[in-house]
């Protein structure tokens, strides 16, 4: 059985952010590989310039990133970029790479992503949704409880 992962990395990256513990890549890859068995993991990542070192990290890992242009935006003084993925990952999972796999699992606690969480199930390719913080997730997605798993349990293995 072919199982790729659809992943929201900023859903990902705030969830733990918000957590107050940083994310290894490296680890989670690993843990999908592992506990999962999956064959390609994809990462849905605003891009920004400055950021080419990492995302050389994520592909030696062997993830497969798939890119949004940014916008950036003020806050507090501060620059703030912005690269909502959620059209990317709905149309990779959903149209492009739909026929290469049997089964997905999508990465995020985002309730935009509902529709296609439905779709899924109805088709019978939903394995599971992967939600990064058990503390905070939308209401949207409590229909699906039977395919969640919370990353944030996971907390010890994945951080930094």
């Amino acid at each position: 059985m072919k199982i790729y992962v659809f992943i929201d990395e900023q859903n990902l990256y705030l969830s733990a952010k918000k957590q107050g513990w940083e994310l290894d890549h490296r680890k989670l890859f690993r843990y999908l590989k592992d506990k999962y068995k999956v064959q390609k993991v994809y990462i849905f990542i605003g891009f920004i310039s400055t950021r080419r070192s990492f995302y050389r990290e994520l592909l030696s890992i062997g993830y497969n990133l798939v890119f949004k242009e940014t916008s950036k935006y003020l806050e507090n003084g501060k620059i703030c970029y912005k690269g909502n993925v959620d059209s990317e990952l709905v149309l990779h999972c959903a149209k492009i790479q739909y026929y290469r796999y049997d089964k997905a699992i999508v990465v995020s606690g985002d309730g935009d992503f509902k529709c296609l969480i439905e779709y899924l199930e109805k088709q019978g390719k939903l394995l599971r949704i992967l939600i990064p913080n058990k503390q905070s997730y939308s209401s949207l997605l409590y229909p699906f409880r039977k395919y969640m798993d919370f990353l944030s349990d996971q907390k010890s293995r994945l951080r930094k």
